[in-house]
C-alpha cells in the first residue's frame, strides 16, 4: 500500500472534514437549510399602488381551519415565523402584546408558522409565549409561495401588513420592533376599507 505525503493527507482530510460537516448541516434542520435573516428593511406602499393579498387559506396550529379573507374590514399583521428562527423567538412576545391591542381597534395578527417539521417545537413555542392569534402551518413552505411576489420564501421572520381592503400596505423583511410595526399599523386602522 502506498503511503499519502504529508501534502496529500492533508487534502484528503480537509476533504473529509467538508464532506462530514456537509452531511450534518443537511441533518441538522430548516434554520440551517436555506434560513435567512432579514435586516428589518421597510418599504410602505402607497393607497394607490396597493395590491391585494394573495389567498391564505389552511389549517391552523390548533386544528382549524383558516381563511385570510374572511378577515376583510380589519388591518391584518401577518408575521412568517418559525420555533428554530432565534429572531422569531424574540419578537414572539411583543406580536402577542400587538395582537392584544389590535383586537379593540379593528386589527388582528396572523401568524404563519413555516418548515416547522410535525408542529411539535411550534406548539410548545406558542404555548410558551400565550400565543391567542391565529398561526397557519405552512410545514413545507408551499403556502409562502403565493407571496413570492412580495415576501422572499426564505426570509424568516418577515411580516406583511394588509389593510381593510385586503391589500399589501407594508413589508418588513427580517425582525420588527413594536414601535415601527405600529408606526405602520396606526395610519392604517384610520383608513376606511374601499
Amino acid at each position: 500500500m502506498r503511503r499519502l505525503s504529508r501534502r496529500s493527507a492533508a487534502a484528503v482530510a480537509v476533504a473529509l472534514g467538508l464532506l462530514l460537516t456537509g452531511c450534518s448541516a443537511g441533518a441538522a434542520g430548516p434554520a440551517e437549510q436555506g434560513y435567512v435573516e432579514g435586516d428589518g428593511t421597510i418599504l410602505v406602499v402607497p393607497a394607490a399602488d396597493r395590491v391585494r393579498a394573495p389567498a391564505l387559506k389552511g389549517t391552523t396550529l390548533d386544528g382549524k381551519s383558516f381563511d385570510l379573507a374572511s378577515l376583510r374590514g380589519q388591518v391584518v399583521v401577518l408575521n412568517v415565523w418559525a420555533s428554530w428562527c432565534p429572531p422569531c423567538r424574540a419578537e414572539g412576545p411583543m406580536l402577542q402584546s400587538v395582537h392584544t391591542d389590535l383586537l379593540p381597534k379593528g386589527g388582528t395578527l396572523v401568524g404563519i408558522d413555516t418548515r416547522d417539521g410535525d408542529g411539535t417545537a411550534a406548539r410548545a413555542f406558542a404555548q410558551n409565549i400565550g400565543m391567542t392569534y391565529p398561526s397557519v402551518v405552512d410545514r413545507d413552505g408551499k403556502l409562502l409561495l403565493d407571496f413570492a411576489d412580495t415576501l422572499p420564501p426564505q426570509a424568516v421572520p418577515s411580516t406583511l401588513v394588509i389593510d381593510r381592503s385586503g391589500r399589501i400596505a407594508a413589508r418588513v423583511i427580517g425582525p420588527v420592533t413594536q414601535p415601527r410595526l405600529m408606526a405602520l399599523v396606526d395610519p392604517l386602522l384610520a383608513e376606511t376599507a374601499g
